[in-house]
């Protein structure tokens, strides 16, 4: 085999994995489980991804401030994560875990964990309390 061929075969990449349309449109009506570790103790939950039309739906008020931008920002997420649970819950009702009532129950740092795992964002929890 000559350098040339060598370095060919060193570059290239794998075959990937694509998503075909009818896959990613039946995201919206797969319901998925998750778990997450809270305080040594396991915790298990569902919940479906939204299509657009689903989606909590954003006002066009101007904020005052920051602070006030990102509270409203804040509970459009926590009402995103809300739709989502629901969703599946309606959609399995013998898998519910959690519910609308359990969520505005729920300790703040769990309800941030649970929101990253649903919405796809595996980051440390830590970040969200940082402030700037």
């Amino acid at each position: 085999m000559s350098e040339e061929e060598k370095a060919e075969e060193v570059h290239e990449e794998p075959d990937k994995e694509m998503w075909s349309m009818d896959d990613l449109i039946g995201l919206t009506d797969k319901v998925q489980t998750e778990e997450i570790e809270y305080r040594k103790k396991t915790m298990a939950f569902q919940f479906c991804e939204l299509a657009e039309k689903e989606e909590p739906k954003m006002s066009k008020n101007k904020f005052k401030n920051d602070e006030e931008q990102n509270e409203y920002f804040q509970k459009l997420g926590s009402e995103r994560v809300i739709k989502m649970i629901e969703k599946a819950n309606e959609k399995n009702p013998e898998g519910t875990t959690l519910t609308k009532e359990h969520w505005e129950l729920l300790p703040t740092t769990l309800k941030y964990t649970i929101a990253n795992k649903v919405i796809g964002l595996e980051s440390n929890q830590a970040e969200n309390f940082i402030s700037g």
